[in-house]
């Protein structure tokens, strides 16, 4: 139906790369490509990230209709933010360790602290923190809608992560930051603590990443 396996191709080395920085075990987490106006792309359900072929892949209309291949149950989440995010070409879904951990051990944090990292700030902004939601229904994607449309990155409590954007290699790379970032924290706080920036340097770095985002584009620096 489309000539897009070069897509499939760059979406298996996406996945390769998670699978082999622990962001993907076994067949956990999913990647979508949206190919046209009506139709995504997306990993199989049930299969390892670390061994898919361009053949394994799944062809979903926006309204949900499965065209070939058999689709992650969690579509149902890619589908809302494609819905939600005009800007949205991909979306990547994980499940980063340490990340996850931070909402097991903290049920009350509403997003990872963002004013003590200068590269969070100005690579995403904030990392905020969506409620739990049971994987595979519409509550996923419910969850996310007042966090989408101004943040690319974003952890799903007791779950894992997501990161949409307008190419695939931001949306890896948004996945990569909050994981970076939730190590780091996490190191910090078994050092001593977690100290922050002086608000002065908050704002600078705050309105730099808006100048950087112009036009109402949010990106994944």
């Amino acid at each position: 139906m489309f000539d897009d396996r070069v897509i499939r191709l760059k979406m298996i080395d996406a996945a390769k790369r998670l699978y082999q920085k622990n962001m993907l075990a076994a067949a956990d987490g999913n990647i979508s490509y949206k190919i046209s106006d009506d139709y995504i792309l997306m990993t199989p359900a049930g299969v390892s990230k670390a061994y898919i072929t361009p053949e394994d892949f799944a062809v979903i209309t926006l309204d949900n209709r499965i065209v070939s291949g058999n689709p992650s149950s969690e579509r149902l989440m890619h589908l809302g933010v494609y819905n939600k995010c005009p800007q949205a070409k991909c979306v990547v879904h994980a499940h980063p360790p340490t990340a996850i951990a931070w909402t097991i051990a903290k049920p009350d944090l509403t997003e990872l602290p963002s004013e003590c990292l200068s590269e969070l700030i100005l690579g995403v902004g904030r990392i905020p923190i969506a409620p739990y939601a049971r994987p595979g229904t519409v509550a996923m994607s419910d969850v996310l809608f007042p966090l989408l449309l101004e943040n690319p990155v974003m952890i799903l409590a007791r779950h894992g992560a997501l990161a949409w954007a307008g190419t695939l290699e931001e949306a890896v790379n948004g996945i990569e930051r909050l994981e970076h970032t939730a190590e780091i924290l996490l190191k910090a706080e078994m050092l001593g603590g977690i100290t922050y920036l002086p608000d002065v340097e908050v704002d600078y770095l705050k309105s730099k990443r808006k100048k950087m985002c112009e036009n109402g584009n949010v990106r994944i620096l």
